[in-house]
């Protein structure tokens, strides 16, 4: 069930970290690099020169392309690709069947490999199921992107967005409960404090810049 480097559809020049499992039916590439933990399922193929942190988990049929970059503890969920472009940090959960691109106007007939358009999702993010995420933006620390959304622009940290094209709805935690207001910022008129509905851990927003309420200076 489990290949090792050197072993079925995992070239010898792979680089596993220690407990990283990969299912006999994946393909990983010579050049990848496979973090500490992680586990790689069925029928996926990981290219060469892909980077993939510690602890993360890649459902199946998943494919990451060249020089993509996966940070610790990421959960990619069934049937998801990571183009060229794309880059996850930590912690970062993408759901079943969600889209990445990397082209902004893909024509069969022209070559657009030189005009790939970087995609970074920051630490925390959760992307929902069949959502699609357009090339070239940035989806903020602890973001939550709806099922179905269409992203076209940058995302700020911890917005919760949904709809198409999606726009922000509210705010969610860190710990991915949504957050209401309770009241204005002592002393500030431009600015709310709120609250995670699940922890009851508090944030202060200020315009469309959100911050746990222990780092404010």
């Amino acid at each position: 069930m489990i290949a090792r480097a050197g072993e079925g559809h995992v070239g010898a020049a792979v680089v596993l970290g220690e407990g990283a499992l990969v299912h006999e039916s994946a393909y990983v590439d010579d050049g990848a690099m496979i973090g500490a933990g992680t586990r790689i399922w069925h029928f996926c193929h990981v290219n060469g020169g892909a980077v993939i942190g510690a602890r993360c988990s890649l459902g199946q049929n998943v494919v990451v392309m060249n020089s993509v970059t996966i940070g610790d503890n990421a959960k990619i969920q069934n049937n998801v690709s990571l183009y060229e472009g794309v880059e996850l940090e930590d912690d970062v959960f993408c759901g079943p069947s969600m889209v990445f691109t990397n082209v902004h106007n893909p024509r069969s007939a022209v070559s657009r490999k030189h005009e790939y358009r970087r995609t970074l999702v920051r630490h925390g993010a959760s992307i929902g199921a069949n959502a699609t995420i357009v090339c070239g933006v940035t989806l903020g620390r602890y973001a939550f992107i709806g099922a179905g959304a269409v992203i076209t622009r940058d995302v700020p940290d911890y917005a919760l967005m949904a709809g198409v094209p999606a726009r922000r709805i509210g705010w969610m935690s860190e710990a991915g409960h949504r957050m209401e207001a309770v009241g204005p910022e002592a002393g500030e008129s431009q600015s709310e404090e709120l609250r995670c509905t699940g922890t009851d851990r508090r944030y202060v927003r200020r315009g469309d810049v959100v911050t746990p309420r222990e780092e404010q200076a």
